[in-house]
């Protein structure tokens, strides 16, 4: 018999070592050139159209990546970074792909003078570590008790870059306005803010931006379940939250019951409204306004609850619910007969049923001391209230990163400058090969204050060496460039500032993601071949292996 034969199919077409560098190295920057123009106020919008023909309108990094169809895997890994950083800290997603594409681009000249991706990776970490330093030495503390002229600047700077600039200040209120709404403190001047599970966001297109407000309370799209019965306001209301249907439980398939006689039917009926009526007189015996339940309520217990003047909504979210618990301090409860006082929600000021358009809406409103709040947005459409909702969604992530790690930085890319000019001083005290990439990474700092410059439509060159004249004695750390004007500006007398965890992620992010895709040296198909029709195992050759991968097929001897 033969010896077994590998056969390695396509292996003069598969790329190995620095081609893959250079293939994955030109992937990612493909994605930073695509979204470098949307960096700054004065950046530009993109048009994405989805694959179900809708349309988004918007210069926010990750709302632009998401959309993005991408074979290439170190372009999947980029946008990876922008919905990390969305995640992480909510600002920063076009920073971060700007950033992490500069890297990789100063890295190509080591590639191509034979440098060990190791080497590179080496001197890019301990330029992190000294950026990080730097950050830390020029960041001025704020006092978040004064949720005053600081942290309004500090969102204000973060809209700026944003579609809803042109409304002024009204985001940036909202934004903080819900913000320490729902901030918990955690004593030693730390707050814990989840903005994705106690804010909620509800688009009510229609009316004027200007509408738009923080709600002290609950807003649900829902009406009490017989409004004819029903009263649609009550004041200071009594609220019990369920999560347990009221109506009789039915077992379809595990039940079987047989009826002899007419009056079985009867006793039948009796005992499902007598199990309804005693629900119900379980919740009565509490005296509450206003009953809200995650499943169904049957015709009967809306009359046994009607008939008792409690008004009751049915089949709500348990995440809405959840919100009307801490909004007004009752407590989600599963079985009506363990029901207690403190059960009870007595936190809201109102409750009231409004028609907004075609839709009715349910308010719990005026709440004491909501731990949960809704945000309501008017606008002229749809697309606009969307664009409206995510540059919210950021304003407000800046603001919970403020009251969290109250530290902010210069903005207008002088953070960028500053942290370059000192790499650039401490390389010289670096010995050996690194000291090059170290170098070349404190030069991609840069990348972000010239897109800011090229957006602006300002010199580059002529501006750049200006603002790295300024900084290279390491005294100005706070001139930057107005992203409106163009102008060189200190940062302290605009108020454009920077969130301290924002600006320490993105370097983070960028500088580690770069790091990973610079040691890529092989991409490797794992998909497993199909089998092509007609092409199975042969009578003389029934043992070939059809499950190889793509591109390594061994086939065994007959």
């Amino acid at each position: 018999m033969k010896s077994p034969v590998l056969v390695l199919k396509d292996s003069l077409k598969r790329d190995f070592g620095s081609r893959v560098r250079y293939g994955n190295i030109q992937a990612s920057k493909s994605v930073a050139d695509i979204i470098r123009t949307t960096l700054g106020p004065r950046s530009m919008l993109k048009m994405l159209l989805d694959a179900g023909g809708g349309i988004v309108v918007t210069n926010d990094g990750n709302a632009i990546l998401r959309e993005l169809d991408l074979a290439h895997p170190a372009a999947k890994s980029m946008i990876e970074l922008s919905r990390t950083q969305d995640e992480e800290v909510g600002d920063g997603t076009t920073s971060v792909i700007v950033l992490a594409g500069e890297m990789l681009h100063v890295a190509e000249a080591f590639i191509d003078k034979n440098y060990h991706p190791s080497v590179i990776c080496q001197a890019y970490n301990k330029a992190l570590e000294d950026a990080i330093t730097v950050l830390d030495k020029i960041a001025m503390p704020v006092d978040v008790n004064d949720p005053g002229a600081t942290i309004l600047g500090l969102v204000k700077s973060c809209i700026n870059t944003k579609f809803t600039r042109q409304f002024g200040d009204l985001i940036a209120d909202l934004a903080i306005d819900a913000t320490t709404t729902i901030g918990v403190d955690l004593g030693q001047g730390l707050r814990e803010v989840d903005i994705k599970k106690d804010i909620k966001v509800e688009k009510v297109p229609g009316g004027q931006l200007e509408d738009s407000k923080v709600l002290k309370g609950i807003m649900i799209n829902k009406d009490v379940v017989a409004p004819g019965k029903m009263r649609r306001k009550i004041l200071n209301p009594r609220i019990i939250l369920l999560d347990c249907p009221l109506e009789y439980k039915k077992g379809e398939n595990q039940t079987n019951v047989e009826l002899v006689k007419e009056e079985d039917w009867q006793v039948l009926l009796k005992m499902e409204e007598e199990y309804i009526e005693n629900l119900c007189m379980q919740i009565l015996k509490f005296k509450p306004d206003l009953v809200i339940t995650e499943k169904g309520l049957s015709d009967l217990a809306c009359h046994y609850l009607g008939k008792a003047g409690v008004s009751a909504i049915r089949r709500l979210r348990k995440t809405d619910n959840n919100r009307i618990a801490k909004a007004c301090g009752a407590v989600v409860v599963s079985r009506p007969e363990e029901l207690q006082e403190s059960d009870v929600g007595t936190g809201a000021g109102l409750f009231e049923i409004k028609k907004i358009g075609d839709e009715f809406f349910a308010f719990i409103v005026d709440c004491k001391d909501p731990k949960a709040c809704t945000v309501m947005l008017r606008g002229a459409s749809k697309d606009v209230l969307n664009e409206v909702e995510r540059n919210l969604q950021d304003a407000m992530s800046v603001a919970r990163n403020i009251l969290k790690s109250p530290k902010i930085l210069p903005g207008g890319g002088a953070t960028e400058l500053t942290v370059s000019a000192a790499l650039k001083q401490k390389s010289s005290l670096i010995e050996g090969i690194e000291k090059w990439p170290y170098e070349a990474a404190a030069l991609a700092f840069e990348a972000i204050p010239r897109t800011l410059v090229q957006n602006c439509g300002l010199n580059v060159i002529r501006t750049m060496t200006t603002l790295q004249g300024k900084h290279a004695n390491g005294e100005n750390a706070w001139v930057g460039i107005d992203g409106n004007t163009g102008a060189i500006v200190d940062m302290k007398e605009q108020k454009i500032w920077d969130s301290y965890n924002v600006k320490a992620q993105t370097f983070k992010t960028a500088i580690e993601a770069a790091c990973m895709i610079l040691k890529i040296d092989d991409i490797v198909s794992g998909i497993k071949k199909k089998q092509a029709i007609g092409t199975g195992p042969t009578p003389s050759n029934p043992k070939i292996e059809e499950e190889g991968d793509a591109d390594n097929e061994q086939i065994l001897p007959e």
